[in-house]
């Protein structure tokens, strides 16, 4: 459980959104989720990075919409891309809207249970505690295709910016937000450059630290391995900034990770971050909540609804009690 202070609440810069947006409608809401989830943690931590990887796979897909939750022929979660996401992670989304819908109405989305537990699986394990704005409505259908917007392991610190500003984040939030590797494990199809097949292959670009290279050759000879990796060789099992040491002496898992102490526009951010842990976290919460707002639905977005399942849109009517509680929720927050 963490012990840091709660930080200050980063703007909001999505329309209708709110930090007080449940407070009439689902005043327990965090504390249904953050329950639920102390117990999840306990018998199963890996399903912490299994879960905040899921919230930046569809964040940064077609939006923070909880697309990459729904079931369907060539869905989301197929693509090569989301390859390795974790499906007790996505069951147990769902398990928290159901547990949610005992005790409120039907007006809280899977996309926002999404973002709380995302936020949970960074506090619970060591990481800095601070709020979320809420008020995401659901998508009613995935983008298969959307995930090519992800950013690749094997990109260079230029490919990620990209990625990134394309987002309107910044260099800043680019490596606050890798520090998310600081727990977590990869496969080993990911830690091996999918156009090139080859596995640590870094002296000229993205340099690795020789005993660390021959380590994770040793667990991973070829990409079809079954082993997985710790992302953070020091504490792989907490939230800190530790991942920021490995990378200052080479012992980053990807390449897209370790060209971030070298390349001229991040290097620095690395070294203030791997020197002071506060300001790492002051730093992700903020760019947390900034990627937590990214192309949501909100309001009378007729794109958007409150899914009964987190894995199936609905059948065509949201509830009349249910559109009206938002209406409720809606007025309310406007008038605070």
């Amino acid at each position: 459980m963490s012990s840091n202070r709660k930080l200050g609440r980063a703007p909001i810069t999505a329309k209708g959104l709110d930090y007080d947006y449940y407070w009439i409608s689902c005043p327990r809401l965090e504390r249904i989720v953050r329950k639920h989830l102390e117990d999840v943690f306990a018998k199963d931590p890996g399903q912490a990075p299994g879960i905040l990887r899921l919230f930046f796979h569809d964040c940064f897909s077609q939006g923070c919409d909880a697309s990459i939750l729904l079931d369907g022929a060539n869905d989301e979660q197929t693509a090569d891309e989301n390859i390795g996401l974790r499906p007790e992670a996505i069951q147990t989304i769902e398990n928290l809207r159901a547990l949610v819908r005992k005790q409120c109405p039907r007006v809280v989305s899977c996309s926002d249970i999404l973002v709380i537990a995302a936020r949970e699986a960074v506090r619970q394990f060591g990481g800095p505690d601070f709020d979320v704005p809420l008020g995401r409505k659901d998508s009613k259908s995935f983008n298969t295709s959307a995930a090519t917007n992800l950013p690749k392991p094997f990109f260079k610190t230029p490919d990620l910016l990209k990625s990134f500003t394309d987002k309107k984040l910044d260099a800043t939030d680019l490596v606050a937000l890798s520090g998310a590797h600081t727990y977590g494990v990869s496969h080993c199809g990911s830690v091996f450059d999918f156009e090139q097949i080859i596995p640590f292959n870094r002296s000229t670009d993205a340099p690795i630290e020789p005993q660390f290279s021959n380590s994770l050759v040793g667990k991973c000879p070829n990409e079809d391995s079954p082993a997985t990796i710790d992302l953070d060789i020091r504490t792989p099992n907490k939230f800190d900034n530790m991942y920021y040491i490995d990378l200052l002496n080479q012992q980053g898992v990807f390449i897209s990770d370790q060209d971030l102490a070298y390349h001229k526009d991040t290097k620095e951010i690395v070294n203030q971050f791997a020197s002071n842990q506060k300001l790492f976290f002051d730093k992700f919460a903020n760019a947390f909540v900034k990627a937590s707002q990214l192309e949501v639905l909100t309001g009378n977005d007729k794109r958007g609804e409150i899914r009964k399942s987190c894995f199936a849109p609905n059948d065509g009517d949201d509830g009349v009690s249910s559109s009206l509680l938002h209406e409720v929720v809606d007025s309310a927050t406007a008038s605070n």
